[in-house]
């Protein structure tokens, strides 16, 4: 009996202290996981604050605009398109040109005269009315969205207002300015490039007398100061950079008026951030205004006539903008900063009166105009005299 118990009490005394052991090692680990509130590891929490931290850096990025002024199509233009009884194209008077729109990520344009149709019959000068082959040449010249508020819109009334709407949805390109309803009025116009959202709005001092018909102002956007304070705050809501097309000034003068300077002033007094000028037909000085925000707002006051058929007192001489787009995020505070990248000054040849082609004035020596590179120098001296060399890229 004796020699049995020496066998069963080591083995008993094992198991108890095999069990108290284990006690304490799950005691002291319910104690350890109270103190730290929960059960994740500690590796894995740093990994998260780590994502966390990640989220919370700041980036940059940047977008290129251009833009181009006037397109006053005068018969002897569209004549000069002419392919058949009823078919044009423009494409070759801007092949010369396009590279500079297409460049860049986004292009706008003033189309001066309403694009009807031949439905109703094309007209000139004082009541214009273009083919819609016009925007199609635009459109394969990199042009993103065309401008459509100025002083010949209601030239041929309600018809060539809804026929070019209609032919612009056709080839999905957007306009801004003019419209076919309440509703299309209300939709605000944006492009999205790199990260960067541009609104764009659209307008004009008047309509040459013609009357907007009762009801219907949607078919062109006045110049009404409390109208574009709210415009630009819904475009300032929902845009990183808002662009607004004027259609103002005097015409065939190279210098703005006070009128459009205190227009200007008005936008930058409400943060606008790009404003491009159009109606004088002659090429006006760009410029950087301040404003409330401590930034700054470009303003070009005229691009001149892009394609026309209008020749010589500088009304044959336009130009290409092109503008480069900084956003800058840290955290929720976003800034935009905009400089001048370049401005390409153009030539609408006429060498022959049945040929018309929009060329780099530096090149129009080849293309009838043998004071070529003396101009080129004028015109960019105007262009760039009121601007500093920090806001020129």
């Amino acid at each position: 009996m004796k020699a049995k118990w020496k066998i069963v009490l080591p083995i008993l005394l094992i198991l108890v202290i095999g069990t108290a052991f284990s006690a304490l090692l799950l005691n002291q680990y319910n104690s350890s996981s109270s103190k730290t509130g929960d059960s994740i590891p500690q590796e894995v929490r740093i990994h998260q604050n780590k994502q966390m931290e990640a989220q919370e850096k700041a980036f940059r990025t940047e977008a290129t605009i251009s833009a181009v002024g006037d397109l006053l199509i005068h018969s002897t233009v569209y004549d000069a398109a002419k392919t058949g009884e009823s078919s044009y194209d423009f494409n070759p008077m801007l092949d010369r040109v396009k590279g500079y729109l297409q460049d860049t990520d986004i292009s706008i344009a003033n189309q001066e005269t309403i694009i009807g149709g031949t439905e109703i019959g094309l007209s000139n000068y004082p009541s214009f009315n273009s083919p819609f082959e016009v925007a199609d040449a635009l459109q394969n010249a990199g042009v993103d969205i065309v401008s459509i508020a100025n002083n010949h819109t209601l030239d041929r009334g309600e018809k060539a207002i809804m026929n070019a709407i209609n032919h612009y949805e056709t080839i999905d390109m957007q306009y801004v300015g003019g419209y076919k309803s309440k509703e299309d009025r209300a939709t605000l116009r944006t492009i999205t490039k790199k990260g960067i959202t541009f609104s764009f709005l659209s307008y004009t001092y008047g309509t040459n007398g013609i009357p907007i018909p009762e009801g219907k102002e949607y078919f062109v956007n006045l110049i009404d100061r409390e109208v574009i304070e709210r415009d630009v705050k819904e475009a300032q809501e929902n845009s990183d950079v808002v662009v607004v097309a004027m259609h103002w000034g005097v015409e065939y003068i190279l210098l703005p008026n006070s009128e459009q300077e205190d227009l200007a002033d008005f936008l930058a007094g409400l943060n606008v951030d790009i404003v491009i000028g159009h109606h004088p037909h002659v090429l006006q000085p760009m410029k950087f205004l301040e404003r409330p925000d401590g930034n700054k707002m470009f303003v070009v006051y005229s691009l001149g006539n892009f394609l026309s058929g209008q020749k010589d007192d500088y009304k044959d001489i336009g130009g290409i903008v092109q503008l480069k787009v900084e956003k800058f995020v840290d955290g929720d505070n976003t800034k935009i900063d905009i400089k001048v990248d370049d401005f390409i000054p153009t030539y609408v040849s006429q060498v022959n009166p049945t040929k018309y082609h929009v060329v780099p004035l530096k090149d129009a020596a080849s293309f009838g105009f043998p004071n070529a590179k003396a101009k080129t120098e004028e015109m960019l001296n105007h262009m760039y005299q009121w601007l500093e060399d920090e806001e020129i890229n």
